[in-house]
């Protein structure tokens, strides 16, 4: 697809709930000639948000991507959502993208979640540029943006443009590169604009700005250092240079400026990302390992040439099959041919290979290193899954999900719904991998589980509206955890004998709290052996393994599943005849179901970081309300006539909180959150838990 991969960019477009990312998409595709017709948000016709539940809810649920051309540059753009109950769309996306623009809200500065996705941007080591935007809007100012990217992202933010204005008045921008003011002509739709000097009200700051940039960008290129020393004129092809350099390195933020509602500032926001934002040329070689073998390390180049090397990063159900979305990292597929998934050891076809445009996809006949595309034909892979050439096997880094925090039951209505419900919560996982679902035995219900109500609420929807599911589902319910606070050692013993053949396996073993840096529970399961195969033989410690890993998913106190404990076998003995893996599996099991009734067990409930917004008017009420749901209040500050929160809360008592926010303050205030640990629950609450 891609001829020049210097030319071809693969960025994600991120930020927090409401910064107005996709308003970003919807003018980038006008103006780079995708789209013939700017799409609203608030009118519901936003080209990337095309399922039904996020034209009815104005936001994004699902992660989409297009291609568009930019000069002579081709990107391969995703509209990532800004709700943390959707934070499984956005971790995928940003580990196969080279770049991101982060948008923020002119009159917010960083917010709750603009946190959350820079972290997991620089998790990533993607390069970054800022778009601080919406400076149409009341409260708008610039200087509190930066100084808030500066604090709170712990990020160097380099000022490549100055509004002019803010508010009702913002009418342009000033390029402190070119060193010009440049006016959009808002009946153009922004299509064109003016170059103008720049205002003499406006000249000394600009001027100021200009020599921090240049002093910013000076640090990372001797020529222009040497330039800039001695006060001579630089080039500016000589300081793109060495924004480009220091924005690859991730040392310094290049910020824009603009309001995609008001078609001010995207074109040169477009220019910065083909000036700074890396090729995938300029991405180092990603290191990957022969499959079931971590140790053997397989170096992975960005070659169209070089044997096939690809992600699955989302998978999709479709009338004719799912869609798998699949990142090219090395070599070229083709359509109609066969790979092997490497996570899984299985051969796959793949039938046809798509450029996709939202919901709208374009056949093509195949894609090479660098490239996004769908592909259908894959029928047992899943997200995380490495496709590679048959011949040469090699497995990428696979992509981690956080744990789902609430779960409710699920019915079917009729025995015809109970043999569909199967299938779509299939379809679901397959979608989702955020997404879990286990059989209650006891109740007869099926349990499924997400990231938050919404996400909850959007699944709900699914099955109901698009699946035509007849189903009756109870209320959200909190996942709670188990977790041990002493130390034990344990002996587990499986002997029958039945005549003839028999089973023997003994272990002892030593189980321990596995505590994080910062003194919480691990939410691993950490399994270690330390014990001779004159004791227990090699290919019974995988049994050894299995046994404690399934005692663990059931606790002590109320059934929940163990977190953050760690099992070193230590001893055992086995026999020549009757031992077998069954046998070890069961003695490992026993030990460990043993040891965790008499270690100090305790429940633990997952803590939420929330930040609220509120009026300064009903601040006392806001506190009140936190405080009486067990709210430990972390920061708290004043924003023009609003104030910040910042708190943990547990999430247990946050369920309808959006119904409380809005009576608390007049309609007025908002709020996100996101997980943040799990701990241990007061004793009065873990009693009526328990019961």
């Amino acid at each position: 697809m891609s001829s020049d991969l210097q030319k071809l960019r693969n960025i994600g477009i991120m930020a927090h709930i409401d910064a107005g990312k996709t308003t970003v998409t919807e003018r980038v595709l006008y103006y780079t000639g995708k789209t013939y017709k700017m799409g609203e948000v608030h009118d519901g016709t936003a080209v990337m948000d095309f399922m039904e539940e996020e034209q009815k809810r104005g936001i994004t649920i699902t992660s989409a991507a297009t291609k568009c051309p930019w000069k002579d540059f081709e990107i391969n753009l995703i509209d990532t959502p800004g709700h943390i109950d959707f934070t499984a769309e956005v971790e995928r996306s940003l580990r196969v993208l080279d770049g991101a623009v982060a948008v923020f809200d002119g009159s917010e500065g960083v917010q709750a979640q603009s946190e959350t996705v820079w972290r997991q941007g620089q998790k990533y080591n993607l390069s970054c540029l800022c778009f601080v935007n919406k400076m149409d809007k009341i409260g708008a100012d610039f200087e509190m943006t930066i100084e808030s990217i500066c604090d709170k992202l712990v990020a160097n933010p380099i000022v490549l443009q100055l509004p002019i204005g803010a508010g009702s008045s913002f009418e342009g921008i000033i390029d402190l590169i070119e060193m010009k003011a440049i006016f959009y002509k808002a009946e153009k739709m922004g299509a064109t604009f003016e170059e103008t000097e720049i205002p003499s009200e406006f000249q000394e700051t600009a001027e100021k700005y200009r020599h921090q940039m240049l002093e910013l960008a000076a640090e990372h290129d001797e020529e222009m250092m040497d330039l800039y020393v001695h006060d001579e004129p630089i080039d500016i092809k000589i300081i793109n240079r060495a924004i480009r350099k220091a924005t690859l390195a991730g040392e310094l933020h290049p910020v824009f400026v603009g309001s995609a509602l008001k078609y001010i500032g995207v074109q040169r926001l477009l220019d910065g990302i083909v000036e700074y934002l890396p090729s995938p040329l300029d991405k180092p070689d990603i290191i990957g390992h022969k499959p079931n073998d971590k140790d053997k390390e397989v170096i992975i180049k960005c070659d169209p040439k070089a044997s096939l090397v690809g992600l699955v990063f989302k998978i999709t159900s479709d009338s004719h099959g799912d869609l798998n979305f699949v990142r090219i990292y090395q070599g070229t597929l083709k359509s109609n041919s066969r790979v092997l998934d490497a996570s899984r050891d299985k051969r796959e076809n793949i039938t046809r290979i798509f450029e996709m445009h939202a919901n709208e996809r374009k056949i093509i006949e195949s894609a090479s290193a660098g490239d996004i595309v769908a592909v259908i034909g894959l029928k047992q892979t899943l997200t995380g899954d490495t496709i590679c050439d048959i011949k040469k096997p090699a497995c990428l880094p696979s992509i981690e999900f956080p744990e789902a925090v609430v779960s409710m039951s699920i019915e079917p209505r009729s025995a015809v719904d109970r043999a569909k419900l199967g299938e779509a919560l299939d379809v679901l996982k397959r979608e989702d991998p955020t997404f879990g679902r286990e059989y209650d035995s006891e109740t007869g219900q099926t349990i499924i589980s997400g990231m938050g109500e919404l996400h909850l609420e959007v699944l709900q929807h699914k099955l109901l509206k698009e699946k035509g599911l007849n189903v009756r589902i109870g209320k959200p319910r909190v996942a709670y955890k188990e977790a041990i606070t002493e130390a034990i050692e344990m002996e587990g013993k499986f002997v029958r004998q039945t005549g003839g053949h028999g089973q023997y396996g003994h272990v002892v073993l030593t189980v321990e709290p596995l505590l994080t840096e910062d003194g919480h529970w691990s939410k691993d399961i950490e399994f270690i052996s330390k014990v001779g195969g004159d004791k227990v033989p090699r290919e019974y410690i995988s049994g050894v393994e299995k046994g404690v890993r399934t005692a663990s998913s059931s606790g002590a106190l109320a059934g929940y599943p163990l977190v953050g404990i760690k099992v070193t076998l230590i001893d055992g003995s086995y026999h020549s005849v009757d031992s077998s893996d069954l046998a070890f599996e069961q003695a490992a099991a026993i030990a460990v179901e043993k040891a965790i009734k008499n270690a100090g067990p305790v429940l633990l409930e997952p803590i939420m970081r929330l930040q609220v917004v509120a009026p300064e008017a009903n601040f006392g009420a806001v506190q009140a309300g936190l405080l009486g749901k067990r709210g430990l209040i972390t920061d708290c500050r004043v924003h023009g006539n609003m104030r910040i929160i910042d708190a943990k809360v547990p999430l247990a008592e946050m369920f309808g909180y959006s119904s409380e926010i809005r009576s608390a303050t007049a309609g007025r205030g908002t709020f996100t959150m996101e997980p943040l640990s799990y701990e241990k629950i007061p004793e009065q609450i873990a009693k009526q838990i328990i019961i």
